[in-house]
């Protein structure tokens, strides 16, 4: 008990983490207003019931594990979204005890409403899909704090989290079900799992055991968000972890396989222990990836972003001129954004853009971190805040109702 307390009272909640909870809370208050700007559409009731048969009747047809089939990309997306549906559901039936008959929302008969039906029963339905895709969102914001501030000082940790929580194709990504958020956060917390494990293996071995485990459950967020997330993060995370772990490197692929065979556990427990709903994720093509330019094009090019981009730009030039920027804490975040960037899935939906974005964030608050601490420090400090408003101010326009 006595080391609970000794970890509570490490924690501290000063200036820094003042401004970065203003940060997030922003983040928050723009994704509430785009959600608060938005209509239920047939993708979310499809997100909805099928999501809620996973949780409450996994197998409605024979031979399928949902009424959408059998779920072969990213079964967390569809379990998020149906949970606080399905949680809804059940506080209203212990409150329909308190309620008049005709004022049920389980009648008598024992006839479930349908998702469509109880859209008129439940309240702020379009908000409860929402928010676990808008909090996985949060939680990847102060991932990105914890790790900038971390490797590069208050003021780095603040350019990257600015310049996060006023990302448009962020924002836009969270409030919505959609698998991208998840398998970024999966992504990004799963190759920084990967070199604190790295670190950890320099020490004594009970340190250890409790990394590898975050590790594993990192690795399965990943696996469950988008098939192809996992061995994208298990590569970049072995490639980071055989840079960083001089003299256990023939000890780091067993870790990472293991992780790996747990991942793939935590998803077979996803599919509720379905074998046939399993195999089908391997039998089909939704892992098969690409490579092309175009994203990275349609990204560079877009008006919204024009804050972020040029801030990467600058980063790159500052990056390649000073020597001091050229070292591991910038370089991984760097060719991980660049990996993430080209890359394209084939067999499948998604975004693997999107998951670079807090790779490329990283990269910047890094450099930037360098260039203050340099002989010009003021003018960077000025530059980069300009660039942090200037992409404040195009994401707020870009908002609905606000332009």
């Amino acid at each position: 008990m006595a080391h609970r307390f000794k970890v509570l009272r490490r924690f501290r909640f000063n200036l820094p983490q003042r401004i970065a909870a203003c940060l997030l809370a922003l983040f928050l208050i723009q994704g509430f207003w785009l959600i608060s700007r938005q209509t239920l559409t047939d993708r979310d009731y499809q997100y909805a019931r099928c999501g809620r048969e996973t949780w409450e009747k996994p197998s409605p047809l024979a031979g399928y594990y949902t009424s959408c089939g059998n779920i072969h990309d990213g079964i967390l997306v569809y379990r998020l979204a149906g949970l606080p549906l399905t949680l809804n559901l059940l506080a209203e039936r212990a409150l329909d005890i308190f309620r008049k008959p005709e004022n049920r929302v389980v009648q008598s008969s024992g006839a479930e409403l349908s998702t469509w039906e109880l859209r008129h029963q439940m309240t702020h339905i379009l908000l409860l899909m929402r928010l676990p895709f808008l909090f996985a969102g949060f939680v990847l914001g102060g991932c990105i704090w914890w790790v900038t501030r971390r490797l590069y000082g208050n003021l780095g940790g603040y350019t990257a989290l600015a310049l996060y929580c006023f990302s448009p194709a962020i924002l836009k990504a969270c409030v919505a079900p959609d698998a991208d958020v998840l398998a970024a956060l999966g992504v990004y917390g799963g190759v920084y799992t990967c070199i604190g494990v790295a670190h950890a293996m320099q020490g004594p071995r009970r340190k250890w055991r409790p990394r590898i485990v975050m590790l594993t459950v990192i690795f399965g967020l990943a696996a469950a968000a988008h098939i192809a997330t996992l061995p994208v993060t298990a590569l970049l995370g072995l490639a980071a972890m055989l840079w960083v772990a001089e003299g256990h490197r023939s000890q780091i692929l067993p870790v990472v396989l293991a992780a790996v065979a747990g991942a793939l556990l935590l998803l077979f427990a996803c599919y509720g222990f379905s074998p046939d709903a399993f195999s089908y994720v391997f039998r089909s093509s939704a892992g098969f990836l690409w490579v092309s330019l175009d994203p990275a094009q349609r990204f560079f090019s877009t008006l919204t972003n024009s804050g972020v981009a040029v801030a990467c730009c600058a980063a790159i030039v500052l990056y390649l001129l000073a020597r001091r920027s050229r070292y591991f804490g910038n370089t991984v975040p760097l060719l991980c954004g660049v990996v993430c960037m080209v890359l394209v899935m084939t067999g499948a939906p998604g975004s693997p853009w999107l998951w670079s974005l807090p790779f490329l964030i990283t990269f910047v608050g890094g450099v930037f971190a360098d260039a203050y601490e340099g002989p010009r420090g003021r003018l960077a400090r000025v530059a980069a805040g300009a660039l942090v408003a200037l992409q404040a101010v195009l994401c707020v326009l870009s908002l609905p109702g606000l332009a």
